[in-house]
């Protein structure tokens, strides 16, 4: 791989030279159909698992034969035939989906372990934290193998952490702490099957430290002029592959002429699998393909309810009827989050799911948004749904990097859907503050790979919530707090969906179109009924995306005239987005500059009147009247 490197035909490596026995001694030691989540330098994770070695070579080279179509590089794939899942850069996450994939074991009662990996410079991450204490709350079957090599990148042990090892952090969780030699792959085979025995029979998480040492770069472009010389001399004289061989010789199990015939066959092999490789032509670019593919399929069309049935719910009513009926419908669907079992939510949406469903699957986490979105994506590797709540949406930039890089570039990194929905409690008009209050959906409008849906009346939240459950796409769905026990409907009992992308036009009118969603809808609604001079069409978007382009352009060739309301902030909110669409493909039509009205650019103020101030509902009403004498 050096020499690869250095001939520039392949883009980066990074080398495990000094680390092998960690790696091979864990992934000869498990089961086959044991997951494990390896790091930068488990190359010997992958060839322990039988990954043709061709395969491993296409995925360095960003060929077709590889995991990722050349979407990735290094080890960033996974593979739920070989059972790895591969890290991302962000280090940290992949704890967090190890105890997603050890909960859907346990819950399945497959009696399986899951090893996931992580280094002295990870393990700094708060994500180390949160997983192992879920972990160890849960009694998760999870083995977390920490390499401690005595750096993270350059930066030393002694910077990174103040502890003597990291078995001295068991304790503080309530589970073991294992230390092994990390350059004897025979001390740590047998540690690893040993402790694997017994986590299947009695299953809790346990910490293995591997003693070991990077006798390279973090990656080969940063080298080791920072490490002492004597420091990679004394590590040296510890190689595990020439500490092996001199073992094997001594024992007189093998011989020198049988090393020498394995090492050409070995590079035989080799030679093969790179000639395979570069046969290979690299992936033609294909917009279409491209763009399809940053979704799993999904057959997205409406569910029509059995009966005519119906009863009258407010907004907070209709979630929990549709979460009851999705945890009927599926019975793999797990729900987590904070305070919603026995408590039922802080909005007591999960009230009485645990007397029905049991806690197993309505499940209190600890405060670690990370963690959770984490093994709800681990749940949905290993063939379970998995919910998480937000308290409040406000709380999920703890989890952002679960949401952005793991659950929203899975399916196109490498095929894996994230079939995850995150119920997002938010907006202001509540009195709540800076922290209780934001709309972010533009954070995740802005992130392929995500749908959002935003309903404002009860019959759209439970016909699209059912959706989300049916779609194998992670899902942000947004639940306005203010309209929980404000707005309420004639809802159909029976189970439903809408179809996701599809705007609903409340009120037909000629003079302007009003583009909304959520709060903003009934604030449309308000303004209007007080202005019946006023004709307009009001579109409810519902479903932020996919985004129903199609309706809106309709409306506005239509009126001429429009205007985007929105709750968020107005500098860089959807509408700015939905202004472009609307000026690119309408501007022969329009009769009108595109008129958009948002809340001020500043944070959520708690006090009633800053707060009124804050919100557009007045400067919606002054720019509306504008529009329409415009």
């Amino acid at each position: 791989m050096l020499l690869l490197l250095r001939q520039g035909r392949i883009a980066k490596w990074f080398s495990g030279i000094g680390q092998e026995a960690g790696s091979v001694g864990i992934g000869l030691g498990l089961e086959k159909d044991e997951y494990i989540l390896p790091m930068h330098r488990n190359l010997g994770v992958f060839t322990s698992r039988g990954i043709p070695l061709h395969r491993l070579f296409s995925q360095f080279q960003g060929k077709p034969g590889g995991f990722t179509k050349g979407r990735d590089r290094s080890f960033h794939f996974g593979s739920k035939q070989y059972h790895l899942i591969g890290m991302i850069s962000h280090l940290g996450p992949q704890m967090g989906i190890a105890d997603g994939i050890a909960l859907a074991d346990k819950l399945k009662r497959k009696n399986k372990v899951t090893v996931v990996f992580t280094g002295d410079g990870g393990a700094s991450e708060g994500d180390f934290h949160e997983s192992i204490n879920v972990a160890a709350v849960w009694d998760l079957p999870v083995i977390f193998a920490v390499e401690n090599n005595g750096y993270g990148l350059s930066t030393p042990s002694s910077e990174q952490f103040r502890c003597r090892q990291f078995i001295d952090k068991a304790l503080g969780y309530g589970i073991e702490g294992i230390q092994v030699d990390g350059n004897n792959v025979l001390e740590v085979y047998d540690k690893i099957r040993e402790v694997a025995r017994s986590i299947r029979e009695k299953p809790r998480p346990v910490i293995l430290e591997l003693m070991t040492f990077r006798m390279r770069g973090h990656e080969e472009a940063s080298g080791t002029k920072y490490v002492p010389k004597e420091l990679l001399e004394m590590w040296g004289h510890k190689d595990p592959l020439e500490n092996y061989e001199r073992f094997l010789l001594e024992q007189k199990i093998l011989s020198a002429n049988q090393i020498k015939a394995y090492r050409e066959e070995i590079k035989q092999e080799i030679e093969k699998a790179l000639e395979i490789t570069e046969k290979e032509t690299t992936p033609a670019p294909d917009e279409k393909l491209e763009l399809a593919e940053m979704y799993a399929p999904f057959e997205n069309h409406a569910v029509s309810p059995a009966s005519g049935e119906n009863s009258e719910m407010r907004l907070i009513d209709a979630v929990s009827n549709g979460l009851n009926l999705a945890m009927q419908k599926h019975s793999n669907l797990i729900l987590m989050g904070q305070d919603i079992a026995d408590y039922g939510g802080v909005f007591k949406i999960t009230d009485g799911f645990v007397s029905k469903f049991g806690k197993e699957r309505v499940r209190n986490t600890p405060l670690c948004e990370s963690a959770i979105i984490g093994a709800g994506f681990g749940l949905s590797i290993n063939d379970h749904k998995a919910m998480v709540e937000m308290q409040f949406a406000d709380f999920v930039t703890e989890g952002m990097t679960q949401i952005i890089n793991n659950l929203a570039k899975s399916h196109y990194r490498w095929g894996q859907a994230a079939d995850v929905v995150i119920r997002m409690p938010t907006g202001a008009a509540v009195g709540a503050g800076p922290f209780h209050s934001q709309s972010n959906e533009a954070w995740f409008f802005h992130t392929p790979g995500l749908k959002v849906l935003y309903p404002a009346f009860p019959a759209d939240a439970k016909g699209l919530l059912l959706a989300a459950f049916e779609d194998t796409n992670p899902v942000l769905f947004f639940e306005h707090k203010a309209l929980y026990r404000s707005t309420s409907q004639k809802v159909p009992r029976d189970y439903y969906t809408i179809e996701m992308g599809k705007a609903n036009l409340l009120r037909e009118g000629q003079s302007l179109s009003i583009v909304s969603y959520g709060l903003g809808v009934h604030w449309a609604i308000e303004i209007l009924d007080k202005h019946p001079e006023i004709s307009a069409d009001l579109l409810d978007l519902r479903s932020l995306v996919p985004l129903d382009k199609e309706a809106i352009l309709k409306s506005v060739k239509k009126t001429g005239k429009v205007i985007i309301l929105h709750e968020d902030t107005i500098r860089g909110g959807i509408g700015a987005e939905l202004s472009a669409i609307i000026t690119e493909n309408c501007f022969e039509y329009l009769d009108a500059p595109v008129f958009r009205a948002g809340s001020l650019d500043t944070a959520v103020p708690m006090n009633a009147d800053l707060e009124a101030n804050f919100l557009p509902l007045a400067r919606f009403e002054k720019a509306l009247l504008e529009l329409m004498h415009y």
